[in-house]
This record gives structure tokens, C-alpha cells and sequence, in this order.
């Protein structure tokens, strides 16, 4: 089984190229964030005709999430994260959407960006992080085969971003959101491409300007949370650079791994 995520940034704008690296690529599943499209803006024919069934919840002009399969229709089992406060249950926001696939609980999230920080958007992404550390505790309590899939928004160490020292105070960088990262992998999740790459720079996103992703100045901010029992099929990951390289491409180049 092979899983990817891909944060599209604007997946109308970008069809042809999701289309594009769908058949090259040939992911069984893949999250995708920042759709950039409201619910009825959502290209489903197309991806139908791609052969992947999909589930998704869109936002005009921001956020989005979506799930497809390939060969398939994802079984929607969550449509927003758990856990939001008694004044923004929903706050509108499409961030999280979750899906059971050939057997696995896909979660596919877009966390918060949170800058400036500090700030109003700062402390709304750690609320979001707190949530989410809720809520994958009581997924490995079901005690099945869970991932958590998408754009997280942190560089968990020095090794996943080019310049450190350049980013400490960035809110993608800041240690109260390393620190949420790491409590999600101490409940027992598995981050899936730093294991199969421990000691390698291995980035997903490069910023448009400067050329940054000629000079190779990106970050490792997309990931795979592998439960337990998810996590020992863990065979193979990488990141489809190529796509990247296209023209009017995003920011972000797909990731994926392969499961036994």
C-alpha cells in the first residue's frame, strides 16, 4: 500500500499537475491540504476519470482537506477534529478530515500555520496541537492501524530545515510546537519518513522566492504518524521531488511511503 500526501495549494489551479503526478506516481491514498476551493468547487469527476474515489471538505480561498483512493470510495469517519471548545466547536476552518481505506484509519490534517508568533494565531495553533494530541491518544486506544497524514506545520529538529539559526522564532519552529510534536511520538506514534531516513536532510517544502528549491533551502514540514500496529510495515518512503520542479507547481512536492 502506498500512501502520499500532498499540500496542492489551490487544487483547482493545479489539477493538471495533481493529475499529472496521479499517474506517474499512482499512490493508493493520498491527503491533500489547501484546496483553495469551496465543497462545490471540488474536482471529483475528474479524479473520478483518474480512477480514485474521494472524500473532502473544502473552504473558499483557504484551507481544504481531501482524501482519495484509489479504486475506491474512502468511508468518511470524521469530519473535523475532536475536542474544540464550547465556542468553536467548528470554527469554520477546514482542517481535518478522516477516512477509513483498505483496512486503515487515514487522518489527513492541515495544522495551523500559527505566525506571527506570538500571537492570537499562535495560540490558536496550539490549541489545534493540543486537540490533536487528545484525539490521537483515544485513536491508540482503539488499538488498530491508524496514520496521521498531512501538513503539520513543524520542523520537529535542526535536520528538517536548512538554516536553523534562521528559524527559531518562526512559529513552525518555536519550541512550545516541537515540544507538541514530540508528545504525539512519545503516546507511541511512529514518524514514518525520519525513520526510514534517521539521519539524512530530507525536505517537502521550499519557499517560491530566492530560489530556494534550486538552492535546495527547503523544510521537512509533511508527515506520516504510524500507529503501532501500522508501524511495523513501515518499508519504503521519499519525496517526488520532480514535481516540484514543474512550472506554476506548489510550494510543497508530494511524500509518500509504502506499507507491507
Amino acid at each position: 500500500m502506498k500512501i502520499a500526501t500532498y499540500n496542492i495549494n489551490g487544487i483547482n489551479g493545479r489539477l493538471d499537475i495533481l493529475l499529472h503526478w496521479l499517474d506517474e506516481a499512482a499512490p493508493d491514498i493520498v491527503c491533500l491540504q489547501e484546496l483553495k476551493a469551496p465543497s462545490e468547487k471540488f474536482p471529483l469527476k475528474a479524479l473520478e476519470r483518474a480512477g480514485y474515489g474521494a472524500i473532502w471538505r473544502g473552504q473558499k480561498s483557504w484551507n481544504g482537506v481531501a482524501i482519495l483512493a484509489r479504486g475506491t470510495d474512502p468511508i468518511e469517519t470524521k469530519r473535523t477534529l475532536p475536542g474544540g471548545p464550547d465556542d468553536e466547536p467548528d470554527d469554520g476552518q477546514s482542517r481535518y478530515i478522516e477516512a477509513a481505506v483498505n483496512g486503515v484509519i487515514i487522518g489527513c490534517l492541515y495544522l495551523p500555520n500559527g505566525n506571527p508568533a506570538p500571537g492570537q494565531k499562535f495560540d490558536y495553533k496550539l490549541r489545534w496541537f493540543e486537540r490533536l494530541r487528545i484525539y490521537a491518544q483515544e485513536l491508540l486506544e482503539l488499538d488498530i492501524p491508524v496514520a496521521l497524514v498531512g501538513d503539520f506545520n513543524v520542523m520537529p529538529a535542526d535536520l528538517d530545515v536548512y538554516k536553523p539559526e534562521r528559524w527559531r522564532d518562526d512559529a513552525l519552529f518555536r519550541p512550545e510546537v516541537r515540544n507538541a510534536y514530540a508528545a504525539l511520538l512519545e503516546q507511541g506514534w511512529t514518524d514514518a519518513v525520519r525513520r526510514m531516513f534517521p539521519d539524512e536532510r530530507i525536505y517537502t517544502f521550499w519557499k517560491y522566492w530566492r530560489n530556494a528549491f534550486e538552492r535546495d533551502a527547503g523544510l521537512r514540514i509533511d508527515h506520516f504518524l504510524l500507529s503501532p500496529q501500522l508501524a511495523p510495515e513501515l518499508k519504503a518512503a521519499g519525496v517526488d521531488r520532480w514535481v516540484r520542479a514543474l512550472p506554476k507547481t506548489s510550494d510543497h512536492a508530494p511524500v509518500w511511503i509504502e506499507l507491507e
